[in-house]
């Protein structure tokens, strides 16, 4: 298994112990997380179940969503080797089966049971998370021998109604994982264990495009170019991926709707809104369901909140962090009438190497600790933002990002995706000190700045490349 070597280490510490465990796996849907607990746990799980997804069963009812999940739930126990009774009714019976399953299953060694999309398991009004308290609580707590695994693509149900319980599941989630997408480090060692031969330029920009999902980059197929491989997965007829991004919000949210709004308001501005633009541009109320979908968004990995430098926590912004929303909305999205090759023939097209520059921004957003890393201060205390500067009477600027460290440092990072080594020109070199002028008024005056280049092939050097203190390339971003 590539990656998660933390991971399976902690998954086999909890099951090596002597108590009862209930562990809580989630993250964003197509993660990897069934996967690594099927890897894992080979042959040693006891009974496992995955509930049924809310969109096929709405598709296709033959009962209540209720009855069916119950159904399917009896089913499984069937087919783990219970004896045939009558189908439960309610939840309350139906742990009761699994109870009655277990014990007859006991025979002192390790029992583990894996409860996969735990989410869509609980219906409107069907009572489940009442009937999972009292099977943890009053049965599966006591038994030393017993090891719990639930997972879910809904992160804000995990984390609401689980992890954050304030009823009867308080503070009874002995452990948690949250498994984020691969870094550029693990999205290579991936390609490499399938010998699908891309250079580290080629697997950023699979990055900027997958966002680094485990199931999207194995549909990578060897013997083809970055190019070849993007068409085969959204353009061609029959696209994998072509219709991802619906199911994508349909199987995890209650409101797919009203994130994908937020979402695509999120894509047209680098830096992101603040809460009260979002419900003035999408025309919900900024009251309690958008500051709900606004978390739920920041517990799936979609968006982050951050404080832009130099305002005040009142103006926090939501800014888009989800490489594969923002490729799909820039370039799938209402685009009924591309051809088969529509990513090999734009290639060099202005949209895509304008997309690069913005996407590779995004790349080291989600690489700050090997930037932090490339600068030798892992250890340092630090917060991590975009900026901007109105243009009023002075020259407006924008700066990629901006690192402000607890030892005095502030780096000021310029992100540039280029084929070769990034050259200062006399112009740029001008821009550099506009911008350095306009940051040493908004700073104190015992911080120092670093100007800091992150590139993909390095600086050239001329008369201009002492600008930048510091350069970080694409290989920092590899650890």
């Amino acid at each position: 298994m590539v990656g998660r070597r933390k991971e399976v280490a902690e998954l086999n510490r909890l099951y090596d112990s002597d108590k009862s465990q209930l562990v809580a796996v989630y993250g964003r849907r197509r993660v990897g997380k069934t996967y690594l607990i099927d890897e894992t746990f080979k042959r040693r799980i006891t009974f496992r179940h995955a509930g049924l997804s809310p969109i096929e069963s709405a598709e296709n009812a033959v009962g209540s969503p209720l009855k069916i999940q119950l159904k399917h739930f009896y089913n499984s126990l069937l087919m783990h080797g219970m004896k045939k009774s009558k189908c439960p009714e309610n939840w309350l019976d139906a742990f009761l089966l699994l109870e009655m399953f277990l014990e007859s299953k006991e025979n002192g060694s390790r029992q583990l049971v894996f409860l996969d999309e735990l989410p869509w398991l609980d219906t409107q009004k069907s009572g489940f998370i009442t009937a999972f308290e009292g099977f943890w609580n009053t049965w599966a707590c006591h038994r030393d021998n017993l090891m719990v695994i639930v997972c879910g693509s809904a992160t804000s149900w995990i984390l609401d109604k689980l992890i954050n319980n304030h009823g009867g599941l308080y503070n009874r989630v002995t452990y948690e994982i949250k498994l984020a997408p691969f870094s550029l480090l693990e999205c290579e060692e991936l390609f490499r264990s399938e010998k699908i031969k891309l250079s580290r330029y080629d697997i950023v920009q699979s990055y900027m495009i997958t966002g680094g999902m485990p199931y999207y980059l194995n549909y990578f197929q060897k013997g083809m170019s970055l190019a070849q491989n993007v068409d085969q997965l959204f353009f061609t007829g029959g696209a994998k991926l072509r219709n991802e991004y619906e199911r994508l919000f349909g199987s995890i949210f209650n409101n797919p709707e009203m994130m994908k709004a937020i979402i695509r308001l999120l894509s047209s501005r680098n830096a992101g809104y603040t809460r009260s633009e979002i419900s003035e541009k999408t025309g919900y109320s900024a009251g309690g369901t958008l500051t709900g979908a606004l978390n739920a968004l920041i517990a799936s990995d979609f968006v982050m909140k951050y404080v832009p430098f130099g305002f005040s926590k009142r103006e926090e912004h939501y800014k888009l962090i989800d490489p594969f929303c923002m490729f799909y909305l820039k370039f799938v999205e209402n685009q009924d009438s591309l051809n088969d090759s529509f990513w090999q023939h734009n290639l060099a097209s202005q949209s895509v190497i304008s997309w690069r520059g913005f996407a590779f921004e995004n790349v080291c957003f989600n690489h700050i600790n090997q930037i932090k890393s490339a600068l030798g201060i892992n250890g340092v205390s630090t917060k991590h933002s975009a900026w901007s500067k109105r243009a009023d009477d002075e020259l407006g600027t924008q700066i990629d990002l901006i690192i402000e460290r607890k030892d005095n440092i502030v780096n000021l990072c310029e992100i540039k995706f280029y084929g070769n080594e990034f050259t200062v020109n006399k112009d740029y070199h001008k821009v550099l000190i506009n911008r350095q002028e306009l940051l040493e008024k908004e700073i104190s005056s015992k911080m120092i700045i670093h100007n800091t280049l992150i590139t993909t092939y390095g600086l050239k050097y001329n008369e201009y490349s002492s600008d930048f203190d510091n350069v970080i390339t694409l290989d920092d971003l590899f650890t």
